[in-house]
């Protein structure tokens, strides 16, 4: 459990850094780009969610690794298709409701959903990779 405790910590870390310096780009781009546009969403809460999927998905891969099973690429494909299904469940409020322009707070949700997707992706390979 020594090393589930410290890729843990490592990844905490490194996700807590990367989601700060996405958040800082983020909110600077929207600031004096987009400032007449009313968004659905407010960043923060968009990344709450990034955060909080991401690091249960990597603990859960992390310590299924951790555990002794080796093959995780299933669990992997599975988890990431419940993060997709969760992302779903967290832009139904916008895509069922009249609010008029959607498209923003897609790109806005999204293109954070890819980023963390590529870290995780990333950070797996990387601890994967370690003899």
């Amino acid at each position: 459990m020594g090393e589930f405790k410290k890729r843990q910590g490592v990844f905490l870390l490194q996700l807590i850094g990367v989601t700060a310096v996405l958040f800082a780009v983020h909110s600077y781009l929207l600031y004096h780009f987009a400032k007449d546009i009313i968004f659905f969403f407010p960043v923060w809460q968009i990344y709450a969610f990034h955060v909080f999927i991401t690091l249960i998905l990597y603990s859960v891969i992390n310590y299924r690794f951790s555990s002794g099973k080796k093959d995780i690429f299933n669990l992997f494909m599975v988890m990431t298709f419940l993060k997709m299904f969760l992302a779903i469940l967290f832009l139904l409020p916008l895509l069922l409701s009249s609010f008029e322009n959607k498209q923003p707070d897609v790109f806005n949700f999204f293109i954070p959903y890819f980023l963390y997707l590529f870290f995780e992706v990333f950070a797996l390979t990387r601890f994967l990779q370690k003899p």
